[in-house]
């Protein structure tokens, strides 16, 4: 059975945090929000003692490539319109097909 892995890099850039225990409450705010809309895995993981930065990485999976995509894009977007104390930095999406 073929089936498709989307994977999400996303870069926040936390401008109003000023200590890792502000950071790491936005994030796990986001995180949180994101694994309760969605049947999406999402993780901090790279920038882990910057607290004015911080990456995620975002994964889903489907039988279709087009639904992979959409999913991530609907995420990204979804998060855009929740960082409240900073910026979306760089995202890079990948999708990686999988199986027969």
């Amino acid at each position: 059975m073929a089936m498709t892995v989307g994977v999400a890099r996303m870069t926040l850039y936390l401008e109003d945090t000023f200590s890792l225990k502000d950071k790491r409450q936005t994030v796990r705010s986001i995180t949180q929000k994101v694994r309760n809309q969605f049947n999406a895995a999402i993780a901090e993981v790279a920038d882990l003692d910057d607290p004015r930065a911080g990456t995620l990485a975002i994964v889903v999976v489907s039988n279709s490539a087009g639904h992979a995509q959409e999913m991530l894009q609907t995420v990204i977007e979804f998060i855009e319109r929740r960082v409240e104390l900073g910026v979306v930095g760089e995202v890079e999406t990948e999708l990686i097909p999988y199986g027969d």
